[in-house]
């Protein structure tokens, strides 16, 4: 039995519904992690199989069912699940009238292993589910159930087409039984955005919903109570029940929950209110023009990896003595440290193609997972607007934090929280430490066929520009697609120019044409077709093959670098030899990759030269060691930076409810 009563807003939980935050003792946190580091070698897994017989046994039999017939069937069921609550028999009722219902409505029936994936996300787990497994129909499964119940259901995902999309395609089988969709994109107004919010399933993205939900903590200003909420209306016109955007955090599935709740727990969420540049634009001019005078090394050291800039004390007086005449903010000493210190970081720390893309003559944020753009963020303390007066771009004013909060505080409010994704096996212990979700392996519909070729390490960048376009040329000789995966818009910029000189056609799909994403996307599958993308490629999209290419060996998927993380790769590779289809995937990287030059030790980078620069390629045993160093060593440093980040959240909101203010 999975209980959902007390996941409903109502007099027991109160009109806005959510988990209250608890601050957990050094003790608790260590035995969290302990847990986490165990179950992530022993991934527990409550049978399903009796479950999922049961649900095609049921299903069958509805099969014989009118239309008519089918919606009794589920008023009945709406009222089972509301009066007596989510006992294991209605939860069969439910999955095989809504699997009947997809086969009627979408020609989509759901197999065993989607079954198994949404009983598991029932349970509050993360599914992890091969790629084109069909997670979109999977989240049908735990969502209708759930909304039957009378529990608002945010299912949430990664951007705005994959919100509309999956919205789009699942809402004529929502309308079947009953229920209303409701979609939250960035172009809506508070209304629509409440009026989305009341449906019964609300398709969103994690960024969206965090800010709505900001949005609602400022209105509600630590008044959640249901007896205040209610008086309200006695004396106010609009009270604040009617004003907020949200019905609480009940129940959510995450679509790419290692993007949403590891990748983006980096970064906090802040409503801010934009000020005036004023007289501070001068300010960053001045700082950068006095920045580009230094010398590194003599004036400052740089930590690549922390993006964090040390000035000498020859640099301090050096940058004293070309400010001298500047005046103001200037005199102070301090000051003069923190403007210049950041004015060093955003030119040498941060790079355009890279880090950020300049369009409109704005400075628009890459997302380093995604390669997508993220127009609506920028840096903070001054840092966007010192990158804004290198790019010789207009400067923008300084936002006023209102409201701020982290990815891992904001998910662990939900009363429920479960997802699903490709690639949880690596996180699996920070997933159960930070949000108490447990890792459910579901096994795939049809065997995989997917083949791995040896990664392959050039010395120089150069050679393995040229060591990937003979390998995109050997694929499509044999009339297979190719798909090229670049980390950033700078390298699929440079491997397309390779590609270009050495006679090869294909398309380039990364963020300075995200719009065209799905159209290039559907196309990677034909034969002979070579297409370059950034990470975007490897999220929520599926590449489906035409008739005869499996039988040639499927897609190729050739990474040209190691990404930060091994779930990223993963998620690469997963664009082949999706549902039994053949393909194969292989990476091939150079020591003057990024990751190499940050993590790789100076000493050991020097001595591997020594003894393999004369050669254009390393030992493959050699190769695998450096993969599992590099990336070990950025998956802990990635890890530091999300637990520093949930400390000081904790603090910060400590503090902040000491002095009486919310968040």
């Amino acid at each position: 039995m999975i209980g959902t009563e007390a996941l409903r807003p109502g007099l027991i939980n109160g009109h806005y519904p959510q988990r209250p935050d608890r601050r957990r003792g050094w003790l608790d946190a260590m035995a969290a992690h302990g847990v986490g580091h165990i179950r992530q070698l022993v991934s527990p897994s409550e049978g399903s199989a009796s479950f999922v017989s049961a649900v095609q046994g049921r299903a069958q039999a509805l099969r014989k069912h009118a239309d008519h017939d089918l919606k009794k069937c589920i008023s009945v069921l709406r009222q089972a699940l509301n009066g007596s609550g989510s006992r294991d028999e209605h939860l069969v009722e439910s999955f095989a009238l809504i699997k009947e219902v997809s086969r009627r409505v979408l020609g989509k029936a759901h197999h065993d292993v989607q079954i198994a994936g949404g009983l598991a996300m029932l349970r509050g787990k993360i599914a992890e589910m091969e790629t084109g497994e069909g997670k979109t129909i999977t989240a049908l499964l735990p969502a209708c159930t759930m909304a039957l119940s009378g529990v608002p259901v945010h299912v949430i995902t990664v951007n705005d087409f994959l919100v509309l999309r999956d919205a789009r395609e699942l809402q004529p089988i929502y309308e079947f039984m009953g229920l209303s969709v409701g979609t939250i994109t960035e172009d809506l107004d508070l209304p629509q955005r409440r009026s989305a919010y009341c449906a019964d399933v609300t398709y969103c993205t994690n960024k969206q919903l965090a800010f709505d939900y900001l949005k609602d903590t400022l209105l509600l200003d630590e008044e959640s109570r249901p007896m205040h909420l209610r008086l309200e209306g006695l004396y106010q016109d609009v009270p604040r029940t009617e004003r907020l955007l949200m019905r609480g955090l009940c129940f959510a599935i995450v679509d790419e929950a290692d993007s949403v709740l590891i990748d983006e727990a980096k970064t906090p969420l802040v409503i801010s209110r934009k000020g005036e540049p004023g007289e501070e634009a001068s300010m960053y001019h001045q700082a950068i023009s006095v920045a580009r005078q230094l010398a590194v090394g003599r004036d400052f050291a740089l930590n690549d990896k922390q993006k964090r800039v040390r000035l000498t004390p020859e640099g301090e007086t050096r940058i004293a003595e070309l400010t001298t005449t500047f005046g103001g903010i200037w005199n102070g000493s301090k000051r003069r440290r923190e403007l210049i210190s950041q004015a060093l970081t955003a030119l040498h720390g941060y790079t355009i193609n890279v880090n950020y893309l300049i369009s409109d003559d704005t400075v628009a944020i890459i997302d380093e997972y995604t390669g997508r753009l993220m127009p609506d963020r920028s840096w903070e303390g001054g840092l966007h607007q010192m990158i804004e007066a290198k790019e010789d771009c207009p400067i923008t004013g300084r936002q006023e934090t209102l409201a701020r909060i982290s990815y891992q505080r904001f998910f662990r409010r939900y009363l429920r929280l479960c997802g699903m994704t490709g690639t949880a096996r690596e996180i699996s212990s920070e997933l159960w430490s930070v949000y108490g979700l447990g890792v459910e392996r579901i096994a795939t519909h049809r065997p995989l066929r997917r083949t791995t070729q040896p990664d392959q390490c050039s010395v120089t960048a150069a050679s393995k520009w040229s060591a990937v376009v003979a390998a995109a040329r050997t694929v499509q000789s044999d009339r297979r697609p190719v798909l090229i995966g670049t980390r950033t818009v700078a390298d699929s910029e440079t491997v397309s120019e390779a590609l270009r000189q050495a006679g090869l056609a294909h398309v380039v799909l990364n963020a300075r044409d995200a719009a065209e994403e799905a159209a290039v996307v559907a196309q990677a599958g034909i034969a002979g077709r070579i297409t370059v993308a950034t990470n975007m490629a490897g999220r929520g999209t599926d590449i489906r093959l035409v008739s005869g290419v499996s039988e040639q060996g499927g897609l190729h998927v050739l990474a040209t670098c190691f990404h930060e993380a091994r779930r990223i790769d993963r998620q690469l590779f997963g664009r082949s030899g999706r549902q039994g289809d053949r393909g194969s995937y292989q990476t091939i990287v150079s020591l003057e990759d990024e990751i190499f030059t940050l993590y790789l030790a100076s000493p050991l980078r020097s001595f591997i030269l020594r003894f393999y620069g004369d050669r254009e390629t390393l030992p493959r045993w050699l190769v695998r060691v450096l993969r599992f160093v590099v990336q070990r060593k950025a998956e802990q440093r990635h890890a530091r930076v999300r637990k520093d980040m949930m400390r000081f959240d904790e603090n910060l909101n400590d503090m902040l409810a000491f002095s009486g203010r919310a968040e």
